[in-house]
């Protein structure tokens, strides 16, 4: 492991920058810790149809989460002036209030790309996104979250995201989380 000390101004939006910091460095880690505020946090809460977003002086708590080339999925959670806790997914519009110190490690050997990481018995799932939808970011999020590897395709007609496991369409997030949620999902990653 390789550890980088990264250090983002007032203004920085946190996620942008961490992406923009993983592809430069065209490696895979994590977040080891982070210091910091932000002036404005934007962040999906489970089952929400859209980010929450929240200003005024917020003090990060935690930042975990997995970095690559491809993309992030971090977890942040922060105080707000009132010491209450809040908590989700880092989204981009996450902005640094005077400053954010971070520490990250770089894994020098097997990446964490979900399409390299795929066990040999997994199923081929392919999916078509819509940049920038909040069902497709969640559609990543689940699918990166059990360690399933994935093939982004083409988008077709109709409404996105398009999920297809082992040539079959099962539809979109819904359907997917339905899966997961059953258990099914799991039934298809273990055989």
């Amino acid at each position: 492991m390789r550890a980088l000390p990264v250090h983002l101004e007032a203004g920085a939006d946190l996620r942008a920058s961490l992406e923009q910091i993983a592809r430069h460095e065209q490696a895979s880690g994590f977040v080891l810790s982070v210091v910091g505020n932000m002036r404005q946090a934007c962040f999906a809460c489970p089952g929400q149809g859209a980010p929450t977003v929240l200003q005024g002086e917020l003090e990060i708590i935690t930042l975990q989460g997995t970095l690559s080339p491809e993309g992030v999925h971090l977890h942040l959670s922060f105080s707000d002036p009132t010491c209450q806790m809040w908590g989700g997914h880092l989204e981009h519009g996450s902005e640094v209030l005077k400053g954010a110190d971070l520490l990250i490690g770089w894994i020098q050997e097997s990446p964490l790309n979900p399409v390299t990481s795929a066990h040999a018995n997994s199923p081929h799932i392919q999916v078509a996104l819509a940049e920038g939808c909040a069902w497709s970011r969640r559609t990543e999020r689940l699918l990166n979250g059990q360690g399933l590897a994935y093939e982004v395709i083409p988008a077709g007609s109709g409404s996105l995201p398009q999920i297809s496991i082992d040539g079959r369409l099962i539809g979109g997030y819904s359907e997917l989380e339905a899966l997961h949620t059953s258990g099914a999902l799991n039934a298809l990653i273990h055989g």
